[in-house]
């Protein structure tokens, strides 16, 4: 599919973009119709929509939609056993109905896989944010070369995915382009999220606020399919009509389209849903999302926005709050809660899920910090950060070589989270960062005489990450 033109005959310059608006279209085309096909074969069952209504293709690879008056794309769920269209790394599934000629056919052309996609990879790049020059050489010298060698680690033939679960830029859409220049260094195809900082600011409410953003990556929300794991994005940025001021909320007309899309899924596939605010406690409506997806039996959700690490589970949905690519806004290699800057990694084999999370510069064993310091009563304690724990986790200790016992869970801060941005003169640029209080600490008292520590972690799939130091 080739890339959505910005320079038309009519359009408005802002900020430097060249766009048009985007709304009405649908008013003037009332229906689309087309065909899926892959070299010359025709796809049935393959799912079109265009954010509102559902269809799938005929056995001749044929659907038609009556567009919804507020559709401004028509949109392919691509199926299992074909490639992400992309265009030099940026997923492009979808027409804008600005572009479509209401005398022509909207069709899809998709490529066969030549192998099958039950089992695959994707990465989670959470808050990218990248607002100047400085944050965009740290992305490319940081962020991109450690993805690099992720995905040459996997191999050729391996199949790796990426999305971007929002906040692409920091309100500042010239920059957009330089994401797509990283994302396509990484050699993999890259999915958007819509983030707080994604949206047309002070232009009218939430039915305008996405323009740009449409304009540039497609619609905010969709679905796709590998294998046995289909794929939902979206859009829980509700724009208030006013400078930044946002809130965490799903639309009903986009809750209604989640009803149908997942209608046509079985319930023993694996389910993964996308979005920029965490579900778990900011989205006001969770609820109503959490009656959609009961009835899967493995949903997980991937969110960023907080710039911190933590791990979820309610109403049986696993929630992923990333920490961050850009840390805590560029200002450090770590997030205020001592995560450091980084991406998840995932891998689906059928319709089963394992995880990890991934230090930039640093090993995928790179899973805790430890800290040896006196506490109030003047005692030498250890305190281990592990980011990425979750309830089946397991952190013990050992002092001297000695047997291991467990540690306590303590909630605090992390003492180089402190260091480098606790109080008004730190950091020295975006001073407002600070310190962020986090629950995946956890400390043990060391005897007097300590010389060695050693701690352990056992994540939920077994896997041992060790730390050893000297007191």
């Amino acid at each position: 599919m080739q890339r959505r033109r910005f320079l038309q005959t009519i359009s408005l310059a802002i900020g430097g973009w060249m766009l048009m608006p985007l709304q009405g279209f649908a008013a003037s085309l009332q229906t689309v119709k087309g065909k899926v096909h892959s070299s010359g074969k025709s796809l049935a069952g393959v799912v079109v929509s265009d954010g509102y209504s559902v269809v799938t293709t005929d056995k001749k690879g044929r659907y038609e939609i009556k567009l919804h008056t507020d559709a401004v794309a028509v949109f392919v769920s691509v199926p299992a056993g074909y490639a992400i269209p992309n265009e030099k790394g940026i997923a492009r599934f979808y027409h804008l109905l600005r572009d479509v000629q209401s005398a022509k056919n909207v069709d899809f052309e998709l490529t066969a896989l030549n192998k099958s996609d039950d089992e695959h990879q994707f990465v989670i790049w959470a808050d990218t944010q990248i607002q100047n020059d400085k944050d965009v050489e740290r992305l490319m010298s940081e962020s991109v070369p450690d993805l690099q060698q992720l995905v040459k680690a996997a191999g050729a033939s391996a199949l790796i995915h990426g999305i971007t679960v929002g906040d692409i830029v920091w309100d500042d859409f010239n920059y957009f382009k330089h994401y797509e220049a990283a994302v396509e260094k990484t050699g993999i195809p890259f999915f958007q999220c819509l983030g707080n900082h994604d949206m047309d600011l002070n232009k009218g409410d939430d039915s305008v606020s996405d323009d740009t953003f449409q304009e540039t990556y497609g619609p905010t929300y969709y679905s796709f399919n590998r294998g046995k794991a289909h794929y939902v994005v979206l859009d829980d940025v509700r724009y208030l009509g006013q400078d930044k001021k946002y809130d965490g909320y799903l639309q009903q007309h986009q809750l209604d389209w989640l009803e149908k899309d997942l209608a046509l899924i079985p319930a023993d596939h694996l389910i993964i849903i996308c979005a920029h605010i965490p579900v778990y406690n900011e989205v006001k409506n969770n609820d109503a999302f959490y009656k959609i997806v009961e009835r899967f039996n493995n949903v997980h959700v991937m969110t960023g926005h907080t710039h911190i690490n933590v791990n979820v589970i309610k109403n049986n949905v696993f929630e992923h709050n990333h920490g961050t690519v850009c840390g805590a806004w560029w200002t450090g290699g770590i997030c205020g809660d001592g995560t450091p800057s980084g991406y998840g990694v995932y891998t689906v084999k059928g319709n089963q899920l394992e995880w990890y999370y991934k230090a930039a510069g640093k090993p995928a064993d790179y899973q805790l910090k430890l800290y040896v310091e006196k506490n109030l009563s003047n005692q030498q304690e250890v305190l281990a950060n592990v980011w990425n724990y979750d309830p089946m986790w397991k952190v013990e200790y050992s002092v001297d070589n000695g047997s291991f016992a467990a540690m306590q869970n303590h909630k605090g801060f992390d003492p180089l989270a402190n260091e480098l941005y606790l109080g008004p003169e730190l950091p020295a640029v975006r001073r407002w960062v600070e310190p962020r209080n986090t629950d995946h600490l956890f400390k043990a008292v060391l005897p007097e005489n300590a010389k060695i520590i050693t701690v352990r972690a056992q994540d939920r799939f077994g896997k041992i990450y060790s730390v050893t130091q000297n007191v």
